[in-house]
């Protein structure tokens, strides 16, 4: 049975399913991050006082993992770029996609794993020093979005080296479609790394 849309434009809408499923999903999550700086706002508005935030983080540490996202999204989007402009797998060294992609595919990946691993950093410092969710309600905001954000960028991590992997198997039957599938990965990607930028500025310069 063949799906249609998957790779040709809907003619309601301009777009193939996969972009509309996505972009569908992406409204849902920009509602779920919206609640969450929402909340944000009217608890730091309500509240007497509240912490010097760039005293209680570390903005060199913030600063870095937003560079980290930001050249993902870079070498995401360049892996997309790369794997269009190849030809369609008829056999040899473009079999498995051209080289190129799966390169930047895993430095996107790395990079992914990089701001994880800083994060963590970061979170354990927190604990460390006695600085729980429960110490105050900043801190509690913090954990909650950076939380929140982390399992996304997770969620993220697994879907592109799933498709670096065993998905690649749909490069070789069908690349557009394949192509198609890196493409909606890499709007998703694109939106944690734009919620990240927002959450650095809220939570660690303002």
């Amino acid at each position: 049975m063949d799906i249609p849309y998957t790779t040709a434009a809907r003619p309601d809408t301009g777009v193939n399913n996969p972009t509309l499923g996505i972009w569908l999903f992406l409204s849902s999550e920009i509602m779920l991050f919206g609640s969450l700086f929402s909340a944000y706002a009217l608890i730091r508005g309500g509240a007497d006082q509240w912490p010097d935030q760039s005293s209680v983080l570390s903005v060199p540490l913030g600063a870095i993992n937003t560079a980290l996202l930001v050249l993902s999204s870079v070498t995401l989007g360049r892996a997309l770029s790369a794997l269009r402009s190849s030809t369609h797998p008829t056999g040899g060294a473009d079999l498995y996609g051209p080289r190129s992609y799966r390169l930047l595919m895993a430095a996107t990946i790395l990079l992914g794993l990089a701001f994880l691993g800083i994060k963590a950093f970061e979170w354990n410092e927190k604990l460390a020093h006695g600085l729980v969710p429960s110490t105050n309600n900043f801190l509690g905001l913090y954990f909650t979005m950076t939380g929140v954000h982390a399992a996304h960028l997770v969620g993220g991590i697994l879907v592109n080296a799933y498709l670096l992997g065993p998905g690649m198997r749909l490069w070789r039957t069908e690349p557009e479609r394949y192509a198609g599938r890196i493409a909606a990965a890499r709007l998703y990607w694109n939106l944690v790394d734009v919620v990240w930028i927002a959450l650095f500025v809220v939570l660690y310069v303002m």
